[in-house]
C-alpha cells in the first residue's frame, strides 16, 4: 500500500475492500455468442475482427488494432508512443493492466524546458526533447507472449502491409495536421512523410507511404523487444533524437520496461467499476467522482442541478488530481483515502446547491495528453481489453526519428515541469508529478470496465484531461440504462479545477440554462469545436447480446459478428 495515510484511513480502505468483494456481481455463466471490436478507424476495426475470425483472441486482435492505427493515426498513437492496456482473462476470471506509459530519460531535468527559469512550451511539445521512451513497443511483444495465442509476425501483418502500402487521407487527418502544420514542416523527415512536397497539406484522398515504419514495424515482429530497443534501429534512434536537442541514450532505450498493476475497483450502488491505477489518473478521479455522486439521486434532480451537482463534483476531484497524483513507483500516494467513500463525503460538506465553489478556496483533508485513441474488444469466450494509447498531442512531438518512420511522442509535457504550471491542457500539478529520471507522467487516460448483475461495458476515449469527465458522463448512462450510442452521443462538459471555468461543446447548454449557471457563479467557456472520440461494447447477459458504438464526432467502427 503506497501511501502515508494515518491509520483510520488505512481501516476506511480495508473495510472498502471487504464491500467491494461482497458486492461484486456474479459473472455470467456461459460465454457470449458474438464477439466486437470498436476503435477509431474502419481498417484497424475490420484488421482486428479478421483476428478473431482467424481463431486469436481479444488480446491477439488489440494487438492488431492498436498496431493499424498507429499507421493510419499517426496523429493520435503509434510505436513512438505508449498507453494502458485494461485486460480481462475470461478463464481465469483476472483483470490487469499493462501499464506501457512512457519513462522519462536518465538525464531529465526540469530546466531543460524552461527560457529565463520560465517555463516553455514550444520545448515541452515540439520537437525531440518533448519525447519519453516509447513504451507501445514493449506492450505488443509482452502481449503477445503472455496473453496472446498467434506470432507477432502475423498480428502486425496488417500494419506493415498499410505501412508500406500507404493508407488515403481522410477529413480528420486534414483537420488535425492543420492544426499541427508549422511543427510537421520544422523537421524534415516528418514534413517528408506526412507532408506534400514537404510544406504542403495532402488532399483528401492522397496516400500516405511510409516505407521506413514498414521495416521498423517488421523488425519489431520478427527480433521483438531487442528489435526495437536495441540494435541498430536503437542507435539510429538515439543518434536522430540527440542530433535533434533530445537526451536519449541506448541505457533508456535497453532498461525501458512495461509494469503489470492491479486496476482500482470501487462501486457505484449495484455496479462495478474496474479501472486504471496510477500512473493513470483515471481511475481515482473517476471512482472519487463516483463516489461523491452516489449520496444524490441524479434522477430526480432538474438540468440545471444535475449539470451544477456534476460539475461540483469534477472540481473536486480534479484537485485531488493535482496535487497527490503521480508515478506509483516514486511516490507516496493516499489512495486509500481517495478512493474512500467516508473521504468523499468529507469532500462534499462544503458543496452548496445555491452557487458554485471557487476553486481556489477549496481544502484537502488529505495528508501527504489533446491526441489520445481508444478501442474496446470482446472475444467469444469473454476475454476483453480496453486500451487508450496516446502520443499526446496531435502528431505527438511532430518529429520522426531520421530512416526508422517512428514518430516520437510529447509526453513529457504531462509531467509538472514547473510547479503549479500548466501543460498544453492546462492541467496542474505538484511535486508528486514532477519529472525524474526513469519517471512515468501522469496521465488522464481511463480505460474502464462496468459490471451489474445484469450487463457488462467496455469503454474509454481520447481528450486530454477531459477524458475522465467523458467517461463519466458515459458510465452514468450506461448505469442508466441507455443504449451505448447515447453514451458516446451525449454532449460533454468539463471542469478540471484550475482554470476555474465549465467548458462545454456547442450545444450542450441551451441559453437558459447558460444564464442559470453563471447566476449560481459558474465561470462558463463555450467551445467552438466537440471533443473526444469514445469507442463501447455493451453484453448484456440475458438475451446474451453483443451491442458496439463509436463516436460520431469521429470516423470509428463498432462491428459485430457471430
Amino acid at each position: 500500500m503506497q501511501n502515508l495515510c494515518r491509520p483510520l484511513f488505512v481501516l476506511i480502505f480495508c473495510l472498502c475492500n471487504i464491500q467491494l468483494i461482497s458486492a461484486s456481481p456474479e459473472k455470467p455463466n456461459k460465454k457470449p455468442q458474438q464477439a466486437a471490436v470498436a476503435s477509431a478507424h474502419k481498417l484497424a476495426t475490420e484488421a482486428g475482427l479478421e483476428v478473431l475470425r482467424q481463431g486469436g483472441n481479444a488480446f491477439d486482435a488489440a494487438i492488431t488494432v492498436a498496431a493499424v492505427l498507429g499507421v493510419v493515426e499517426p496523429y493520435s498513437a503509434g510505436i513512438g508512443g505508449g498507453g494502458f492496456w485494461l485486460l480481462y482473462q475470461a478463464e481465469k476470471d483476472r483483470y490487469t493492466m499493462i501499464d506501457a506509459r512512457e519513462t522519462a530519460p536518465s538525464a531529465i531535468k526540469p530546466e531543460l524546458y524552461q527560457t529565463n527559469g520560465r517555463p516553455d512550451r514550444d520545448k515541452a511539445i515540439n520537437g525531440a526533447l518533448a519525447a519519453g521512451i516509447p513504451g507501445q513497443p514493449a506492450a505488443f511483444v509482452h502481449l503477445a507472449q503472455q496473453y496472446g495465442t498467434l506470432p507477432l509476425q502475423r498480428l502486425l501483418k496488417p500494419a506493415i502491409e498499410l505501412a508500406k502500402e500507404g493508407f488515403e487521407v481522410d477529413k480528420i487527418y486534414l483537420k488535425l495536421a492543420s492544426m499541427r502544420l508549422n511543427v510537421l514542416q520544422r523537421y524534415k523527415e516528418t514534413a517528408r512523410i506526412f507532408l506534400k512536397e514537404e510544406k504542403n497539406l495532402p488532399k483528401k484522398g492522397d496516400r500516405v507511404i511510409q516505407s521506413d515504419l514498414a521495416d521498423t514495424l517488421k523488425r519489431l515482429a520478427k527480433e521483438g523487444f531487442e528489435g526495437f530497443y536495441q540494435g541498430t534501429l536503437a542507435e539510429r534512434m538515439v543518434k536522430s533524437v540527440r542530433q535533434h536537442g533530445g537526451i536519449w541514450t541506448l541505457s533508456d532505450l535497453k532498461h525501458y520496461r512495461i509494469v503489470e498493476r492491479s486496476p482500482l475497483i470501487g462501486t457505484y450502488h449495484q455496479a462495478r467499476i474496474i479501472a486504471s491505477p496510477p500512473p493513470s489518473s483515471g481511475g481515482i478521479v473517476l471512482i472519487n467522482m463516483l463516489n461523491m455522486l452516489e449520496n444524490y439521486d441524479l434522477n430526480t434532480l432538474s438540468k440545471l442541478d444535475r449539470v451544477h451537482l456534476i460539475t461540483e463534483v469534477m472540481r473536486r476531484a480534479y484537485r485531488e488530481r493535482a496535487l497527490h497524483l503521480g508515478d506509483p513507483d516514486f511516490v507516496q500516494i493516499p489512495q486509500a483515502t481517495l478512493l474512500s467513500k467516508t473521504y468523499a463525503e468529507t469532500q462534499m460538506q462544503n458543496f452548496a446547491w445555491a452557487h458554485s465553489s471557487a476553486s481556489d478556496t477549496l481544502n484537502t483533508t488529505v495528508k501527504e495528453g489533446d491526441h489520445t485513441t481508444h478501442f474496446s474488444i470482446l472475444d467469444r469466450n469473454g476475454n476483453r481489453v480496453a486500451a487508450t494509447l496516446s502520443i499526446n498531442l496531435s502528431f505527438g512531438s511532430g518529429f520522426v526519428a531520421e530512416g526508422t518512420g517512428v514518430l516520437l511522442n510529447n509526453e513529457l509535457d504531462d509531467f509538472a515541469l514547473s510547479p503549479k504550471a500548466a501543460n498544453a491542457y492546462g492541467l496542474t500539478g505538484n511535486s508528486a508529478n514532477a519529472p525524474e529520471p526513469g519517471k512515468r507522467p501522469l496521465s488522464s487516460m481511463s480505460p474502464t470496465f462496468i459490471e451489474t448483475p445484469d450487463w457488462m461495458a467496455i469503454l474509454g476515449t481520447p481528450g486530454g484531461s477531459r477524458i475522465i469527465t467523458m467517461v463519466l458522463l458515459a458510465s452514468l448512462e450506461a448505469l442508466e440504462g441507455k443504449a451505448p450510442q447515447t453514451w458516446v452521443s451525449l454532449p460533454r462538459y468539463h471542469h478540471q479545477y484550475l482554470p476555474d471555468v465549465l467548458q462545454f461543446e456547442p450545444n450542450a447548454f441551451e441559453n437558459s440554462l447558460q444564464a442559470a449557471l453563471q447566476k449560481r457563479g459558474h465561470q462558463l467557456k463555450p467551445l467552438d469545436r466537440e471533443y473526444g472520440n469514445m469507442h463501447t461494447i455493451l453484453w448484456r447477459y440475458g438475451t446474451n447480446k453483443i451491442f458496439a458504438a463509436s463516436d460520431p464526432r469521429g470516423i470509428g467502427s463498432a462491428r459485430v459478428i457471430q
